[in-house]
């Protein structure tokens, strides 16, 4: 259902808030063709996150876009589990129930949803799914702010399925894909075949602890994520053996340099910066060219790549 009135913009547009500031991002996507991304806005939030999108709502012209969100990492919870042997519209209720003992919340009228992981060719493995689950309280939070600015909110997301959206663009046919992700206040692993999320695992590692650290502490820094890398890469070879993952790509928040060098130095897969300019257009943001600026708003550009309409 359609839930804008009058005149809507193509495509989605990605409001998402990060440490102090809210990233705003248009992207339209075309069948056949690249995306464009056409345009992205960071602004500072002060007097609140509703408050913000009150006084952004005239002059970016708010209304006039289906706007999607994500939610904080402390406000869901991503588990993998087994998918369970049930009709399809009994799903989400089997889910309910499988959940109750592994989240801290109640599970009744909590928002959950269902995500798929494809098997291997054949199929002998039990099929898994990830499970998505957040608390009534902390989705009511989400949509009251875009509702007391008098904004409609056409999609709750969360990170782990926008930097999914990210890397898809990145993958090479029938090869799988790691897309490491440092922002300034934590770090995220996925990996990605054929556009689906297989994995994802957050790093305790940030762009902003490896910028402000010195020699020493930096290079403790990297032989921890390197390891946590092997581990993961590891595991998830011998789990889906199905899966080649090639390459891993990385996009860093901050000045982080010599980062791609050192972990291409340590792990069994070549390692290259992201650089958006490969699968994507956005004429009208030369701010873009800059690979940090890419870093720092790319959960709100993965948020903006969502498939389909609102």
């Amino acid at each position: 259902m359609n839930v804008f009135r009058g005149k809507r913009v193509e495509g989605w547009l990605g409001v998402v808030r990060r440490k102090g500031c809210i990233d705003l991002a248009h992207v339209v996507r075309q069948r056949d063709a690249r995306p464009r991304i056409e345009a992205l806005d960071t602004f500072r939030v002060e007097g609140g996150f509703s408050e913000a999108l009150r006084r952004l709502k005239g002059p970016r012209k708010l209304g006039q876009f289906a706007c999607t969100t994500l939610l904080d990492e402390a406000d869901y919870r991503l588990l993998q589990v087994e998918a369970p042997a049930v009709e399809p519209e009994e799903r989400i209720q089997a889910l309910r129930w499988r959940l109750k003992d592994m989240v801290d919340f109640p599970v009744e009228g909590a928002a959950v949803a269902a995500l798929d992981i494809p098997a291997g060719e054949g199929g002998h493995r039990t099929p898994n799914l990830f499970a998505v689950a957040a608390g009534a309280p902390a989705v009511g939070r989400c949509m009251g702010d875009f509702d007391a600015a008098g904004l409609a909110l056409a999609a709750i997301d969360i990170p782990e399925l926008a930097q999914r959206n990210v890397a898809a663009l990145f993958e090479e046919a029938n090869r799988g894909l790691a897309f490491l992700h440092l922002g300034a206040e934590r770090g995220l692993l996925t990996i990605t075949y054929r556009g689906e999320l297989y994995l994802a695992r957050h790093m305790e590692v940030s762009a902003a602890a490896l910028a402000d650290a010195d020699v020493d502490r930096r290079q403790a820094l990297l032989e921890r994520l390197v390891l946590e890398l092997q581990r993961t890469l590891d595991n998830f070879d011998r789990q889906y053996n199905f899966i080649s993952v090639v390459r891993m790509l990385v996009a860093c928040e901050g000045a982080c340099s010599g980062l791609t060098d050192a972990l291409g130095h340590n792990l069994y897969i070549p390692v290259q910066e992201m650089d958006l300019a490969a699968v994507a257009d956005f004429p009208a943001v030369p701010e873009l060219r800059q690979k940090e600026r890419q870093a720092q708003c790319l959960l709100a550009l993965g948020a903006a790549l969502r498939e389909g309409e609102a």
